[in-house]
């Protein structure tokens, strides 16, 4: 069955799943596990083959998403990842959909703001076939006017579903207000107005502009050869356009964002709790501050009270909250785009009375992070980041965004053993280091939806930010 990844997934991943804001601090040559060849197109191939493996995940990787588009045509790149799997020059859309199903393969694809992606699940023996699929779909979609009528609906209704989830809507929010006025504050669905409106001439152009060799990285996982796949690759992908001006995988192609300190709240008492973001400028994918910056989220790390173990977690910041019962949950991020990022922290509470002192507590402890981290909860914290880093490398479709990701962002893939190497290589000092730097007296961005009432507004938080440190 022909399946798509929903935008909360995807923003989840993208924003809080440590698998998906892997990053690199140094540059270091591919695995001896991982083959990388390009073509004379620009192409890049990579594999990481395991010859006992009887399945195998291939897909693409595009240096584009979101953030490609313009105020008029912000939408398109979701848009053209629902039109994917409506027929081909060569394949109706029940053709496709009966191939797939035929071969036993899975068939998905999902839109971020800074990647399109997609990718087949199939047996060894299928992976001729799930390549072929992959570059037809990308290449030959039809983009019918009668399909594209029908999928406004369909995302029209996901949008509906999107807006249901609070989480999501407070992300989409935070970063409209830190990027304000820039690609990457715009939503990846994009506004109702311009799903209603985007025409043919808006996708096709989106194609020719973007989905250039130059800018792709096919990747083979698992039941995989490499000079197959790269024969495959000359098949199937050497039409591929390029670039006008080619610029190598991992370096900007945009002007650099800005982060604005800003904040935006929607107060709505229907809402019987109060869900807030806070954020301060983090770290692009490539910068050297990408595993202290981590290894920090993790120090603060995520907490539930439904789950009741508040006393068995590690973070001071769960002892803190559960104890004076300040908040249902939180949850700390480090999102990473090329050349900036998010850090912060998500609080959802409905001890409405006290949200002053909810966050008057966790900007504490950030400040305490400049000043006197301890090294075990340091140590325990890179702990808890391997584990979670390198576990999420199971099975040929987690490996295979591993390599996809890391090639689209850096232009190299950083082995796990190198990941390893780089948490345990974090100290103390490097902890206070960057969070002089990023934390310490910094703007912040604040999201808030529901029952915020009890919210301090923006200066007195930044005010109250700025007291701690005397």
């Amino acid at each position: 069955m022909v399946s798509r990844t929903v935008l909360s997934r995807v923003l989840k991943n993208a924003a809080r799943n440590p698998r998906a804001l892997r990053g690199f601090a140094t540059a270091h040559p591919a695995s001896p596990h991982v083959e990388v060849s390009t073509l004379s197109n620009g192409l890049t191939v990579a594999t990481e083959a395991q010859p006992h493996a009887q399945t195998a995940t291939v897909g693409v990787w595009i240096d584009a998403g979101s953030r490609a588009e313009t105020d008029k045509t912000n939408g398109t790149a979701h848009f053209l990842e629902h039109m994917a799997f409506k027929g081909t020059q060569r394949r109706s859309q029940h053709g496709l959909e009966l191939e797939v199903e035929n071969i036993g393969a899975h068939l998905n694809a999902y839109t971020s703001r800074e990647q399109t992606v997609y990718y087949a699940k199939s047996f060894r023996k299928d992976v001729p076939a799930a390549v072929d699929i992959i570059s037809d779909i990308l290449q030959n979609s039809k983009l019918e006017q009668a399909a594209i009528e029908r999928e406004r609906d369909v995302i029209l209704r996901e949008q509906q579903e999107v807006d249901k989830q609070l989480e999501e809507v407070v992300f989409d929010h935070l970063h409209a207000v830190a990027f304000q006025g820039q690609a990457l504050g715009r939503t990846i669905l994009g506004p109702k107005a311009n799903i209603l409106s985007i025409k043919r001439e808006d996708l096709a152009s989106y194609i020719k502009t973007n989905y250039t060799a130059d800018r792709m990285v096919l990747v083979g996982t698992g039941g995989v050869s490499h000079n197959e796949l790269v024969e495959l690759a000359k098949k199937h992908f050497s039409s591929l356009p390029v670039s006008p001006n080619p610029i190598p995988l991992g370096r900007l192609s945009h002007p650099k964002t800005a982060f604005v300190g800003s904040e935006v709240r929607i107060r709505d008492d229907t809402i019987p709790t109060a869900n807030i973001a806070i954020a301060v400028e983090g770290v692009g994918w490539s910068s050297p501050d990408y595993f202290p910056m981590m290894v920090m989220q993790s120090i603060f790390g995520n907490w539930d009270r439904s789950l009741g173990s508040a006393s068995l977690t590690s973070s001071r910041l769960s002892h803190i909250v559960s104890q004076h019962n300040l908040a249902n949950s939180f949850m700390s991020f480090s999102t990473s785009y090329s050349d900036t990022g998010l850090w912060g922290i998500y609080l959802v509470s409905e001890n409405l009375m006290n949200l002053d002192d909810l966050v008057h507590f966790t900007l504490k402890e950030w400040t305490r992070m400049s000043i006197a981290p301890t090294s075990v909860e340091v140590e325990r914290a890179k702990s808890q980041l391997k584990a979670g880093l390198l576990l999420g490398l199971d099975g040929t479709t987690a490996a295979a965004e591993d390599i996809g990701r890391q090639l689209v962002t850096s232009g190299r893939r950083f082995t796990p053993a190198q990941i390893e190497q780089a948490v345990d290589a974090v100290s103390v000092e490097d902890i206070k280091r960057v969070a002089q730097k990023y934390l310490w007296d910094k703007d912040i961005a604040v999201a808030a939806l529901g029952s915020i009432e009890g919210l301090l507004d923006y200066n007195r938080i930044r005010a109250d930010m700025s007291s701690m440190l005397y």
